[in-house]
Protein backbone atom coordinates (compact mmCIF):
# COMPACT_ATOMS: atom_id res chain seq x y z
CA UNK A 1 0.00 0.00 0.00
CA UNK A 2 1.33 3.71 -1.22
CA UNK A 3 -1.15 5.84 0.44
CA UNK A 4 -1.78 7.27 -2.37
CA UNK A 5 -5.27 8.56 -4.00
CA UNK A 6 -5.66 6.82 -7.19
CA UNK A 7 -8.10 7.18 -9.74
CA UNK A 8 -8.66 4.23 -11.83
CA UNK A 9 -9.92 5.04 -15.45
CA UNK A 10 -10.87 2.28 -17.73
CA UNK A 11 -13.60 -0.35 -19.00
CA UNK A 12 -13.55 -3.74 -20.49
CA UNK A 13 -12.35 -6.94 -19.09
CA UNK A 14 -8.98 -6.44 -19.95
CA UNK A 15 -8.80 -3.76 -16.59
CA UNK A 16 -10.43 -5.52 -14.31
CA UNK A 17 -7.09 -7.36 -12.60
CA UNK A 18 -5.66 -4.19 -12.55
CA UNK A 19 -7.90 -2.64 -10.64
CA UNK A 20 -8.41 -5.99 -8.92
CA UNK A 21 -4.63 -5.71 -7.55
CA UNK A 22 -5.42 -1.97 -6.46
CA UNK A 23 -8.17 -2.85 -4.43
CA UNK A 24 -6.43 -6.05 -2.91
CA UNK A 25 -3.38 -4.06 -2.23
CA UNK A 26 -5.13 -2.36 0.24
CA UNK A 27 -4.66 1.16 -2.02
CA UNK A 28 -6.87 4.33 -1.66
CA UNK A 29 -9.00 4.13 -4.83
CA UNK A 30 -11.10 7.06 -4.17
CA UNK A 31 -13.30 6.72 -7.58
CA UNK A 32 -13.19 4.45 -10.83
CA UNK A 33 -14.00 6.46 -14.09
CA UNK A 34 -15.59 3.93 -16.93
CA UNK A 35 -17.72 4.32 -20.21
CA UNK A 36 -21.62 4.54 -19.82
CA UNK A 37 -23.44 1.29 -19.89
CA UNK A 38 -24.03 0.59 -23.60
CA UNK A 39 -26.13 -2.01 -25.56
CA UNK A 40 -24.79 -5.19 -26.10
CA UNK A 41 -25.60 -8.31 -27.87
CA UNK A 42 -27.95 -9.21 -30.03
CA UNK A 43 -30.97 -8.16 -27.59
CA UNK A 44 -29.03 -4.71 -27.27
CA UNK A 45 -29.40 -5.22 -23.44
CA UNK A 46 -28.28 -2.36 -21.79
CA UNK A 47 -25.20 -3.63 -19.65
CA UNK A 48 -22.53 -2.34 -17.53
CA UNK A 49 -19.03 -1.92 -18.09
CA UNK A 50 -17.19 -5.05 -16.16
CA UNK A 51 -14.70 -2.42 -14.61
CA UNK A 52 -17.86 -0.72 -13.70
CA UNK A 53 -19.25 -3.80 -11.74
CA UNK A 54 -16.22 -4.66 -10.18
CA UNK A 55 -16.21 -0.84 -8.30
CA UNK A 56 -19.68 -1.52 -7.49
CA UNK A 57 -18.57 -5.02 -5.68
CA UNK A 58 -16.38 -3.08 -3.69
CA UNK A 59 -17.95 0.12 -2.83
CA UNK A 60 -16.22 2.67 -5.03
CA UNK A 61 -17.90 5.57 -6.46
CA UNK A 62 -18.31 5.34 -10.18
CA UNK A 63 -18.27 8.38 -13.10
CA UNK A 64 -19.54 7.50 -16.11
CA UNK A 65 -19.21 10.85 -18.53
CA UNK A 66 -20.08 10.36 -21.67
CA UNK A 67 -16.82 12.56 -22.55
CA UNK A 68 -14.21 12.60 -20.33
CA UNK A 69 -12.92 16.04 -21.73
CA UNK A 70 -16.36 17.73 -21.14
CA UNK A 71 -15.55 20.74 -18.32
CA UNK A 72 -17.88 18.97 -15.68
CA UNK A 73 -15.81 15.61 -15.60
CA UNK A 74 -13.07 17.44 -15.79
CA UNK A 75 -13.63 19.34 -12.32
CA UNK A 76 -15.49 16.47 -11.03
CA UNK A 77 -12.30 14.55 -11.42
CA UNK A 78 -10.29 17.34 -10.08
CA UNK A 79 -12.69 17.90 -7.01
CA UNK A 80 -11.52 14.38 -5.58
CA UNK A 81 -7.64 15.49 -5.41
CA UNK A 82 -6.21 12.49 -6.81
CA UNK A 83 -2.40 11.84 -6.18
CA UNK A 84 -2.51 9.80 -9.28
CA UNK A 85 -4.10 8.49 -12.15
CA UNK A 86 -3.69 4.70 -13.21
CA UNK A 87 -5.47 4.00 -16.43
CA UNK A 88 -6.19 0.86 -18.58
CA UNK A 89 -8.18 0.26 -22.11
CA UNK A 90 -10.52 3.05 -20.84
CA UNK A 91 -11.61 4.01 -24.24
CA UNK A 92 -11.24 7.69 -24.60
CA UNK A 93 -8.24 10.27 -25.22
CA UNK A 94 -7.59 12.21 -21.89
CA UNK A 95 -7.14 16.05 -22.37
CA UNK A 96 -4.12 17.72 -21.19
CA UNK A 97 -6.21 19.62 -18.45
CA UNK A 98 -7.52 15.96 -17.11
CA UNK A 99 -3.83 14.85 -17.60
CA UNK A 100 -2.34 17.53 -15.39
CA UNK A 101 -4.31 16.89 -12.11
CA UNK A 102 -2.56 14.53 -10.66
CA UNK A 103 0.10 15.61 -8.52
CA UNK A 104 2.26 12.01 -9.52
CA UNK A 105 0.69 12.13 -13.00
CA UNK A 106 -1.43 10.02 -14.72
CA UNK A 107 -0.02 5.91 -15.60
CA UNK A 108 -0.94 3.94 -18.63
CA UNK A 109 -1.23 0.32 -18.98
CA UNK A 110 -0.90 -0.55 -22.11
CA UNK A 111 -0.33 -4.16 -24.10
CA UNK A 112 2.24 -3.76 -26.12
CA UNK A 113 6.33 -3.56 -25.87
CA UNK A 114 6.20 0.29 -26.82
CA UNK A 115 7.26 1.61 -28.41
CA UNK A 116 5.67 -1.03 -31.09
CA UNK A 117 1.99 -1.19 -31.81
CA UNK A 118 0.65 2.36 -30.18
CA UNK A 119 -3.14 2.47 -30.97
CA UNK A 120 -6.32 0.83 -29.82
CA UNK A 121 -5.62 -2.67 -30.52
CA UNK A 122 -2.45 -4.01 -30.28
CA UNK A 123 -3.38 -7.66 -29.18
CA UNK A 124 -4.60 -8.10 -32.98
CA UNK A 125 -2.69 -6.42 -34.63
CA UNK A 126 0.85 -8.32 -32.86
CA UNK A 127 -0.85 -11.40 -33.90
CA UNK A 128 -2.31 -10.37 -37.11
CA UNK A 129 1.53 -9.14 -38.09
CA UNK A 130 2.90 -12.72 -36.95
CA UNK A 131 4.89 -11.14 -33.66
CA UNK A 132 6.80 -13.74 -31.98
CA UNK A 133 6.47 -11.91 -28.58
CA UNK A 134 4.47 -9.29 -27.32
CA UNK A 135 4.03 -7.94 -23.69
CA UNK A 136 2.91 -5.05 -21.51
CA UNK A 137 4.51 -1.34 -20.96
CA UNK A 138 3.85 0.91 -18.03
CA UNK A 139 3.98 4.32 -19.28
CA UNK A 140 3.78 8.29 -18.05
CA UNK A 141 0.92 9.50 -20.54
CA UNK A 142 0.95 12.64 -22.41
CA UNK A 143 -0.91 14.22 -25.11
CA UNK A 144 0.26 12.13 -27.85
CA UNK A 145 -1.69 8.67 -28.99
CA UNK A 146 0.30 6.23 -26.41
CA UNK A 147 3.66 8.26 -26.71
CA UNK A 148 4.58 9.01 -22.90
CA UNK A 149 7.73 8.28 -21.72
CA UNK A 150 8.25 4.73 -20.42
CA UNK A 151 8.48 2.94 -17.49
CA UNK A 152 8.46 -0.76 -16.82
CA UNK A 153 8.19 -3.66 -19.53
CA UNK A 154 7.62 -7.10 -19.78
CA UNK A 155 7.78 -9.51 -21.93
CA UNK A 156 6.11 -12.78 -22.89
CA UNK A 157 6.36 -15.17 -26.10
CA UNK A 158 3.38 -15.68 -28.32
CA UNK A 159 2.58 -19.44 -29.01
CA UNK A 160 1.84 -19.95 -32.80
CA UNK A 161 -1.38 -21.51 -32.03
CA UNK A 162 -2.87 -19.16 -29.72
CA UNK A 163 -5.64 -16.28 -30.44
CA UNK A 164 -6.33 -12.91 -29.39
CA UNK A 165 -8.49 -14.85 -26.61
CA UNK A 166 -5.46 -16.15 -24.36
CA UNK A 167 -3.16 -13.64 -25.12
CA UNK A 168 -5.83 -11.14 -23.62
CA UNK A 169 -6.28 -13.18 -20.50
CA UNK A 170 -2.27 -13.47 -19.98
CA UNK A 171 -1.53 -9.90 -20.80
CA UNK A 172 -4.24 -8.46 -18.70
CA UNK A 173 -2.89 -10.52 -15.49
CA UNK A 174 1.01 -9.01 -16.33
CA UNK A 175 -0.54 -5.69 -16.44
CA UNK A 176 -1.58 -5.42 -13.00
CA UNK A 177 1.58 -7.09 -11.62
CA UNK A 178 3.74 -4.61 -13.38
CA UNK A 179 1.20 -1.46 -12.41
CA UNK A 180 2.11 -2.67 -8.86
CA UNK A 181 5.55 -3.20 -9.52
CA UNK A 182 5.58 0.41 -11.18
CA UNK A 183 3.21 2.32 -8.19
CA UNK A 184 5.78 0.85 -5.40
CA UNK A 185 8.42 2.60 -7.11
CA UNK A 186 6.96 5.27 -7.84
CA UNK A 187 6.36 5.54 -4.10
CA UNK A 188 9.76 5.37 -3.44
CA UNK A 189 10.87 7.70 -5.82
CA UNK A 190 12.38 5.17 -8.02
CA UNK A 191 11.21 5.06 -11.71
CA UNK A 192 13.13 6.24 -14.31
CA UNK A 193 11.44 7.08 -17.28
CA UNK A 194 12.58 6.55 -20.87
CA UNK A 195 11.46 8.58 -24.14
CA UNK A 196 10.17 6.62 -26.67
CA UNK A 197 11.95 6.35 -30.41
CA UNK A 198 8.88 7.57 -32.86
CA UNK A 199 11.18 5.57 -35.63
CA UNK A 200 10.59 2.30 -34.20
CA UNK A 201 6.89 2.35 -33.40
CA UNK A 202 3.79 1.34 -35.37
CA UNK A 203 0.10 1.67 -35.47
CA UNK A 204 -2.57 -0.66 -34.48
CA UNK A 205 -5.45 1.11 -35.49
CA UNK A 206 -9.28 -0.17 -33.83
CA UNK A 207 -10.38 -3.29 -35.55
CA UNK A 208 -13.27 -3.41 -38.16
CA UNK A 209 -15.49 -6.46 -39.09
CA UNK A 210 -14.33 -6.21 -42.47
CA UNK A 211 -10.90 -6.53 -41.71
CA UNK A 212 -11.57 -9.84 -41.17
CA UNK A 213 -12.27 -10.72 -44.52
CA UNK A 214 -9.46 -13.50 -45.49
CA UNK A 215 -7.73 -12.45 -48.82
CA UNK A 216 -7.23 -15.99 -50.12
CA UNK A 217 -4.90 -14.65 -52.15
CA UNK A 218 -2.11 -14.40 -49.34
CA UNK A 219 0.25 -17.16 -48.49
CA UNK A 220 -0.80 -20.16 -45.72
CA UNK A 221 0.63 -17.95 -42.71
CA UNK A 222 -0.58 -14.54 -43.13
CA UNK A 223 -4.17 -16.21 -43.30
CA UNK A 224 -3.57 -18.52 -40.13
CA UNK A 225 -2.21 -15.22 -38.65
CA UNK A 226 -5.29 -13.06 -39.84
CA UNK A 227 -7.95 -16.02 -38.04
CA UNK A 228 -5.92 -15.90 -34.66
CA UNK A 229 -5.76 -12.21 -34.34
CA UNK A 230 -9.25 -12.20 -35.04
CA UNK A 231 -10.71 -14.43 -32.67
CA UNK A 232 -12.68 -14.15 -30.82
CA UNK A 233 -13.23 -10.86 -32.38
CA UNK A 234 -14.33 -9.16 -34.86
CA UNK A 235 -13.81 -12.70 -36.76
CA UNK A 236 -11.94 -14.04 -39.32
CA UNK A 237 -14.76 -14.56 -42.27
CA UNK A 238 -15.40 -15.83 -45.85
CA UNK A 239 -18.24 -16.66 -48.47
CA UNK A 240 -19.63 -20.37 -48.88
CA UNK A 241 -21.98 -19.11 -52.05
CA UNK A 242 -24.04 -16.11 -50.78
CA UNK A 243 -23.98 -16.94 -47.05
CA UNK A 244 -21.03 -15.83 -44.42
CA UNK A 245 -18.77 -18.40 -43.29
CA UNK A 246 -16.81 -17.92 -39.93
CA UNK A 247 -13.56 -18.86 -39.51
CA UNK A 248 -12.14 -19.67 -36.02
CA UNK A 249 -9.34 -22.01 -35.83
CA UNK A 250 -7.15 -23.38 -38.93
CA UNK A 251 -3.44 -24.96 -39.23
CA UNK A 252 -1.40 -24.20 -42.11
CA UNK A 253 -0.40 -26.86 -44.54
CA UNK A 254 1.43 -27.10 -48.07
CA UNK A 255 -1.39 -27.98 -50.29
CA UNK A 256 -1.46 -25.73 -53.75
CA UNK A 257 -4.31 -24.93 -55.74
CA UNK A 258 -6.82 -21.92 -56.71
CA UNK A 259 -7.16 -19.32 -54.21
CA UNK A 260 -9.88 -20.45 -51.93
CA UNK A 261 -10.67 -23.51 -53.46
CA UNK A 262 -11.64 -26.45 -51.35
CA UNK A 263 -9.29 -28.94 -51.75
CA UNK A 264 -10.42 -31.44 -48.94
CA UNK A 265 -13.14 -32.02 -47.17
CA UNK A 266 -13.33 -34.73 -44.22
CA UNK A 267 -12.83 -35.96 -40.65
CA UNK A 268 -9.51 -34.25 -40.44
CA UNK A 269 -10.86 -30.42 -41.41
CA UNK A 270 -11.35 -28.41 -44.62
CA UNK A 271 -8.09 -27.91 -46.25
CA UNK A 272 -8.14 -24.29 -48.63
CA UNK A 273 -5.75 -23.01 -51.26
CA UNK A 274 -4.37 -19.86 -50.78
CA UNK A 275 -1.82 -17.76 -52.70
CA UNK A 276 0.98 -20.12 -51.30
CA UNK A 277 0.30 -23.41 -49.39
CA UNK A 278 -3.20 -24.11 -47.83
CA UNK A 279 -4.73 -23.92 -44.26
CA UNK A 280 -7.11 -26.61 -43.10
CA UNK A 281 -9.94 -24.94 -41.22
CA UNK A 282 -10.85 -26.79 -37.97
CA UNK A 283 -13.87 -24.73 -36.54
CA UNK A 284 -15.92 -22.90 -38.19
CA UNK A 285 -19.60 -20.89 -38.73
CA UNK A 286 -22.23 -20.89 -41.53
CA UNK A 287 -24.48 -17.92 -41.20
CA UNK A 288 -27.80 -18.84 -38.78
CA UNK A 289 -26.06 -21.95 -37.95
CA UNK A 290 -24.07 -22.87 -34.40
CA UNK A 291 -20.48 -23.23 -34.18
CA UNK A 292 -18.69 -26.50 -34.78
CA UNK A 293 -16.10 -28.66 -35.27
CA UNK A 294 -14.87 -28.86 -38.75
CA UNK A 295 -16.58 -32.85 -39.21
CA UNK A 296 -19.53 -31.63 -37.67
CA UNK A 297 -20.39 -28.72 -39.99
CA UNK A 298 -19.32 -31.34 -43.12
CA UNK A 299 -22.12 -33.88 -41.08
CA UNK A 300 -24.84 -31.21 -41.81
CA UNK A 301 -23.40 -28.93 -44.85
CA UNK A 302 -22.36 -30.61 -48.28
CA UNK A 303 -18.87 -29.53 -48.90
CA UNK A 304 -16.80 -30.92 -51.72
CA UNK A 305 -13.21 -30.39 -53.08
CA UNK A 306 -13.81 -28.01 -56.07
CA UNK A 307 -15.97 -25.56 -53.90
CA UNK A 308 -15.13 -22.38 -53.63
CA UNK A 309 -14.53 -19.60 -50.58
CA UNK A 310 -14.22 -15.82 -51.16
CA UNK A 311 -16.66 -13.47 -51.93
CA UNK A 312 -19.98 -13.03 -52.26
CA UNK A 313 -21.35 -14.43 -55.28
CA UNK A 314 -18.92 -16.83 -56.12
CA UNK A 315 -19.99 -20.06 -57.32
CA UNK A 316 -20.03 -23.16 -54.52
CA UNK A 317 -18.53 -25.38 -57.31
Amino acid sequence: MTGLRIIFMGTPEFACPTLKTLIERGEQVVAVVTQPDRPKGRGQQTLPPPVKLLAQEHGIPVLQPVKVRHPDAIEEIRALKPDLIVVVAFGQILPKALLEIPARGCINVHASLLPRYRGAAPLNWCIINGETETGVTTMMMDVGLDTGDMLLKRATPIDPDEDTSSLHDRLSRIGAELLAETVDLLAEGRLVPEKQDDALTCYAPMLKKEDGEIDWGKDAPGIKNLVRGMTPWPGAYSYLDEKLLKVYRVQSASGEGIPGEVLAAGRDGIEVACGEGSVVIHELQLEGKKRLPAAEFLAGCKLVPGATLGKKGLPVG
